[in-house]
C-alpha cells in the first residue's frame, strides 16, 4: 500500500461515525436474551462472537447457551441507537437507562 494511500485510509477511519446504542443477542434455541450498551455498535458484535467461538466471555450465561446450541442459534441486533450528537457524559448516562428499560421489556439479562 502505498503512503498516500494507508494516510487516507487512517484519516478515513479517525472520521468515521460511531453509533452507541442498545443490542440484544437472541438464542433461537432457548428462546434466551441478553441486553447490552455500546458507544460503537459497528463493533460489538465481533467482539461478542469473538470471545464466544474462545470460549472467554465473560457473561456465563450467554457463553454456556452458545456452547450447548452453537453459534447457529445465535442472533444479533440493535435495538436502538442513541443520538450522536449528545454530550459523552449525557450519552452514558441515556445508555445505562436505556438499557434498564430494555432489559425489563425484553425479559433479557443485562450484559
Amino acid at each position: 500500500m502505498r503512503t498516500e494511500d494507508r494516510k487516507a485510509a487512517v484519516s478515513a477511519y479517525k472520521e468515521r461515525k460511531v453509533e452507541g446504542g442498545i443490542y440484544a443477542v437472541r438464542c433461537a434455541a432457548s428462546g434466551e436474551v441478553w441486553v447490552g450498551g455500546s458507544p460503537d455498535l459497528s463493533k460489538i458484535q465481533n467482539r461478542l462472537w469473538f470471545t464466544l467461538r474462545q470460549g472467554t466471555n465473560t457473561h456465563r450465561s450467554l457463553q454456556d447457551a452458545w456452547n450447548r446450541h452453537g453459534a447457529e442459534a445465535f442472533r444479533f441486533e440493535v435495538v436502538e441507537r442513541l443520538d450522536e450528537e449528545t454530550i459523552d457524559y449525557v450519552r452514558v448516562r441515556m445508555m445505562k437507562e436505556r438499557l434498564v428499560q430494555w432489559a425489563e421489556q425484553l425479559r433479557a439479562v443485562r450484559i
